[in-house]
């Protein structure tokens, strides 16, 4: 699917209406099948981007193109559809804790599927076999009828991206996909989604704060500050000097240590954004 972002601004609605804005802005375009990392400190609109991204938060001001279309001018029908073509991966994945791991991985299908279909996948989970699949990309096929509150943080957090590789989303947009995986399951995790984008052309917008991971991984890199662009560069010109202004007064994000495996395991429950 092909991105583009015209001078956006956005802030979420629940901030005062006098507050600076999460975006400011904001102009990127992006080619279909393309790859890219978002990069920056806490607070830069990582987050809101991707939201904007996925039709869940409209623009304050500016205009958003998903392959030619502005969603926010759509009839609601055309827009639940077009909903249906993204795929948004929270950095908690909002995952039922009784659910069995089958059902929550199959979960990526039901903007496909049909009502009836989707209320039977409940308790009889039909394509188990693309379920496995995915979960085997990420070393957790053994866990595929395991239920959720069984598995560590990090275990959830392999299963919330599974539901991204059985989708058939051509815009696959990942929230900080790494922060409860240590380098080497962050690794595997991100070589997963990249060769699954890349071997059905979607394209994918990732937001990392582990920066070696994004320029080992990523071709192109955006970097936001202050909801403002601070760069878009391909990942061997994103040089130590642009890092050290991008993180200016965050070094310690720059430099700090990966979170640990059990991050997710003290976190309170994740609100559930719908984007269907």
């Amino acid at each position: 699917m092909k991105v583009g972002l015209h001078n956006v601004s956005a802030r979420h609605p629940a901030v005062k209406r006098d507050a600076a804005a999460a975006l400011r802005g904001l102009s990127l375009q992006v080619a279909a099948g393309e790859q890219i990392a978002v990069i920056g400190p806490s607070g830069a609109g990582k987050t809101t981007l991707l939201h904007v991204l996925a039709c869940a938060l409209p623009p304050a001001s500016g205009s958003l193109q998903l392959s030619g279309r502005d969603p926010w001018q759509l009839p609601r029908r055309q827009l639940q559809r077009l909903r249906g073509e993204l795929f948004l991966a929270p950095q908690v994945p909002p995952l039922p804790p009784r659910q069995r791991v089958v059902t929550s991985v199959l979960a990526g299908r039901l903007p496909q599927i049909g009502l009836w279909q989707s209320l039977r996948s409940l308790f009889y989970p039909s394509a188990m076999a693309q379920a496995d699949a995915a979960l085997a990309r990420f070393d957790l096929s053994d866990k595929l009828f395991a239920r959720v509150d069984r598995l560590s943080g990090g275990e959830r957090q392999r299963v919330g991206l599974a539901r991204a590789l059985v989708t058939d989303a051509t815009l696959l947009l990942v929230d900080e996909p790494l922060s409860a995986l240590d380098p080497t399951r962050g690794q595997q995790a991100i070589a997963s989604l990249t060769q699954a984008a890349r071997e059905r052309g979607a394209t994918l917008v990732c937001t990392l704060h582990h920066v070696e991971m994004a320029l080992q991984n990523f071709p192109r890199i955006i970097g936001l500050r202050d909801g403002e662009l601070a760069f878009d560069l391909p990942a061997a010109d994103v040089t130590p000097e642009r890092l050290q202004a991008l993180y200016a007064q965050h070094l310690h994000e720059l430099t700090g240590p990966a979170p640990a495996e059990d991050l997710l395991a003290a976190v309170s429950p994740p609100v559930v954004m719908s984007c269907r």
